[in-house]
């Protein structure tokens, strides 16, 4: 069918409700609009569903869930498991909770148990549920910092990450062959409690998962000692940090916790912020007047799943607030662990890895290299990171010590395998607590790094292609880079190129390729003269090409020159 017929099917078939169908009649006249949520499927991709909501097959609601649902229980019961259990959490987005109980009761009309979460829940517990539970997946409704009109879905597979081949493309192919939303199964919420197969769970989980978070903490002994005096401020963006970060930071006994009031509660408009997106300086207004305030030390803020940390450090010279990019956060914690392992135990393993994506800062390599562990690799998406803890548990070879992406999210332990805002808030008190025991900020370990290893400035460039015309914009573009590869840029010369869509590094100099040895993506990275880079991919959520690009240098000032050259460039290329 086409986008019309599509269109009459859902508003004459009496499998649709008639909410759906008024909010449909009410666009007849607007055929764009028609066409926009009709043309084509919402993508069930590597990271589940992410769309806006409303009704039509290329929007997010209880029919498009219930078919990714229908396809991922296809998937559950081809595997021939005795896990049939899946856990289920939602955020505080619009309709989220709805999305979460019509999963569940897919699941539950054929045969799967769901546990689904009584209220909303950060990501990273969700994580830890899927484990914790024994379950063979697990589902999160939600779309992260995206703005008000979007939610999501995404697939956890039995280990706790976001699921990988060859789980991600078994699951979207029985996605994609449902051609008849209304051949997929739902049975009430009453039917499928009385058969066992819909569980509410809450506060039994929520204490082993604090627990694990608790553990991961070092230096007790320094917080006690600050606790009294470190001032932090903390938003969760109407999300769904408030509870678990002030539970954890009162358990470890920090007293000086002030959260913004304003952007306490949950709510799915995020009315204070156009976007709640913690690495935008309009999220910390708020929480920045507070500070001031208080005269806090630290500015604390995690995206509405809280998987995601934005941080502001209070500069004890200037009295200035200092936001840290998530290279930046990520680098101070990653040096912060390392050195609290090897100061505790005497020295790290010697099988011992940190784990970043190909878009983090080569700060966290200089790290790694100083406290002689391996630095892996992995493409963009925390899946990946999850998926090397998991191959160091099936080999018994390698320990995981630390691993981070840019945007703004890492992993300590290995109790959760997404990223995990909770912990990394937990952390960075901590870590200011333990500095602040020698008199000493934050900021002025950072500045102790950059001295120690080099002024590493990393920075990203995102460019909007939205609509139908998106998608074939963005692959044009990348096209031309492909075809037309730069011999230099910003005045830089490439000396290597790797192209992770067909699994090679080109030695610009000789001509001569060799493999990298990840799985293919179609993504471009540009290794330049003097340890510069640049790196161009689209986003894995959103119409969007994203440019991202580090440099090296002496002193700040110098890698702000440098950066900004580079800047221009990606900017110059829409």
């Amino acid at each position: 069918m086409n986008y019309k017929e599509t269109y009459q099917e859902w508003l004459t078939n009496p499998y649709f409700d008639e909410d759906t169908k008024k909010e449909l009649k009410a666009i007849e006249n607007d055929d764009n609009e028609i066409k926009e949520r009709f043309y084509a499927d919402l993508a069930f991709g590597t990271a589940g569903l992410r769309g806006i909501i409303g009704a039509g097959i290329n929007r997010m609601n209880i029919y498009v869930v219930r078919k990714a649902t229908q396809g991922l229980a296809d998937y559950i019961l081809e595997q021939n498991t005795d896990k049939k259990r899946v856990a289920i959490a939602f955020d505080s987005r619009h309709m989220s909770p709805e999305f979460a109980d019509e999963a569940a009761r897919c699941l539950a009309a054929n045969g799967i148990k769901a546990f689904i979460f009584e209220s909303l829940r950060p990501t990273p517990e969700l994580s830890f549920a899927v484990r914790h539970l024994n379950c063979i997946a697990g589902i999160n409704i939600t779309a992260s910092h995206n703005p008000p009109a979007y939610n999501g879905y995404k697939v956890y597979w039995e280990d706790g990450a976001q699921f990988t081949d060859p789980h991600a493309s078994g699951v979207t192919a029985k996605v994609n062959a449902i051609t008849d939303i209304s051949t997929c199964k739902t049975i009430s919420k009453e039917e499928a409690m009385e058969a066992g197969l819909y569980e509410v769970i809450g506060a039994e989980v929520d204490d082993a998962y604090i627990a694990e978070v608790e553990k991961q903490v070092f230096n007790q002994k320094a917080i006690d000692e600050m606790s009294s005096k470190l001032k932090i401020v903390y938003t969760p963006l109407h999300g769904t940090g408030n509870l678990p970060v002030r539970r954890v930071l009162s358990d470890l006994g920090f007293e000086n916790v002030y959260v913004v009031p304003e952007q306490e509660l949950p709510d799915g408009d995020f009315p204070t912020v156009s976007y709640p997106n913690p690495e935008a300086k309009e999220a910390f207004e708020l929480g920045l007047a507070l500070a001031k305030e208080k005269d806090a030390d630290l500015v604390l803020a995690t995206d509405p799943d809280a998987d995601r940390l934005g941080v502001y450090v209070k500069d004890s010279k200037s009295g200035d607030y200092i936001p840290l990019t998530g290279n930046m956060s990520g680098s101070l914690l990653c040096e912060y662990v390392l050195s609290q392992r090897k100061a505790i135990n005497g020295s790290l393993p010697e099988d011992g890895a940190v784990v970043k994506s190909i878009v983090t800062t080569n700060l966290v390599d200089a790290i790694a290299d100083a406290y002689n562990v391996k630095l892996i690799e992995v493409l963009t998406g925390f899946k990946w990171i999850g998926k090397e803890i998991l191959g160091f548990e099936k080999s018994g070879k390698g320990t995981y010590l630390f691993g981070l992406e840019e945007s703004y999210g890492c992993l300590i332990g290995t109790y959760a395998r997404d990223k995990d805002a909770v912990s990394a808030t937990v952390a960075l008190c901590e870590a200011a607590a333990y500095y602040a025991t020698q008199g000493k900020t934050l900021w002025d370990i950072m500045l102790e790094m950059y001295e120690k290893y080099g002024y590493y400035l990393d920075r990203i460039t995102a460019m909007d292609f939205p609509g139908l015309e998106g998608m074939d914009k963005m692959q044009s573009m990348l096209n031309a880079f492909r075809e037309n590869p730069p011999k230099e840029i910003a005045g830089y010369k490439v000396e290597k190129v790797r192209d992770y869509s067909n699994d090679t590094i080109l030695d610009v100099s000789t001509g001569e390729t060799s493999p990298i040895g990840l799985p293919n993506s179609n993504v471009l990275y540009y290794e330049l003269e003097g340890g510069a880079w640049v790196c161009v991919r689209p986003s894995g959520t959103e119409p969007k090409i994203k440019f991202y690009y580090g440099v090296k240098a002496d002193s700040m000032e110098a890698a702000q020159a440098e950066s900004d050259k580079l800047d221009a460039w990606a900017k110059s290329q829409g």
